[in-house]
């Protein structure tokens, strides 16, 4: 009984942090994007500084009509949303917060985690097909030439810190990390996390979505809460994306007092990195198709092959 009470508990740990913290993302989104460009943002939606602003765009959603175009596949554009945020919820299990504060600890977890997270895309290609409509198959078709370009160095970026502990455990990971890692591991770290925001479609990278091109992409046909779900994907992915390269190349819950406060920095790594996400979007304009693959096949893969030599060498030195 105490095991399956220990389940439960983990289960429910998990899924409250999977529906709370791409929450307080998408709050620190509107709060910074108002400061970075000067305007006053959403301030009134329960009371101090507009906090409630996202529960109040949910009931909103929750509220609208989620229409179906007659023309769709059914099942699958129904299914689509589910598809795309459910895997973040799964690689969220595998993710260690503090030291033995993980739901699931695999040896594998670092193959598992970026499985499931990949499978969120499939999500997009299905509302993309079965929407019938040809802005969203171009957004789809734009999505799976960003999948097909970053995944490669995405995974490779991964393997060079698992190939430095020498293990594929999550865990395992962060307690090989040693803070001198910040350095040589660098080069993959910035490829890690530039290969991640592609993945997401998050802007500059946001080609799938371009309502200046294509309305709004494979989203044109969704409404009501099916466009919320989307969206909470999106917010779910910068969480999962974050907290991946909080563990993998900043050493996750290590800091001072880490036995104590292990949890407390690994959440502050992540909402930092989140940050680093939305000030990229505000920063940087969007990038053409030929740019996007261009500076995957170029730059990202190259870079993510020469880390992975140096971290070769170094690992046979040190051995």
């Amino acid at each position: 009984m105490s095991d399956a009470v220990e389940i439960g508990a983990k289960a429910v740990s998990v899924l409250v942090a999977f529906l709370l913290l791409p929450l307080l993302v998408g709050q620190l989104e509107h709060k910074a994007m108002a400061h970075m460009q000067s305007r006053v943002g959403p301030m009134y939606a329960g009371g101090f500084h507009g906090w409630a602003q996202l529960l109040a765009d949910g009931v909103k959603f929750v509220q609208k009509e989620a229409v179906t175009p007659v023309a769709t596949d059914g099942p699958v554009y129904r299914l689509a949303p589910a598809v795309a945020l459910l895997p973040y919820l799964l690689a969220l299990v595998v993710i260690p917060l503090g030291p033995g504060v993980v739901a699931a600890s695999l040896d594998v977890g670092l193959l598992f985690a970026l499985a499931i997270a990949g499978i969120g895309v499939v999500g997009m290609l299905m509302a993309a097909w079965a929407s019938a409509n040809k802005y969203s198959l171009l957004g789809g078709l734009r999505g799976a030439a960003q999948l097909l370009a970053y995944e490669l160095p995405l995974v490779l970026a991964a393997v060079s810190p698992a190939m430095a502990a020498g293990t594929l455990s999550l865990t395992g990971i962060i307690e090989a990390w040693r803070p001198w890692w910040l350095l040589w591991q660098a080069p993959a770290m910035v490829v890690f996390f530039v290969a991640g925001l592609a993945e997401l479609r998050r802007p500059p990278f946001d080609m799938p979505v371009a309502d200046s091109e294509l309305v709004f992409g494979y989203l044109t046909e969704y409404s009501g809460l099916r466009f919320a779900l989307f969206l909470l994907a999106e917010y779910a992915g910068i969480v999962v994306i974050a907290a991946l390269t909080a563990v993998l190349f900043l050493g996750g819950w290590q800091g001072p007092f880490a036995d104590q406060l292990g949890p407390v920095w690994t959440l502050a790594k992540v909402f930092a990195l989140s940050f680093v996400v939305i000030w990229v979007r505000v920063a940087f304009p969007r990038l053409r198709e030929d740019q996007l693959l261009r500076l995957a096949w170029l730059v990202l893969v190259p870079v993510a092959l020469g880390q992975l030599v140096l971290t070769g060498v170094v690992a046979v030195a040190i051995a």
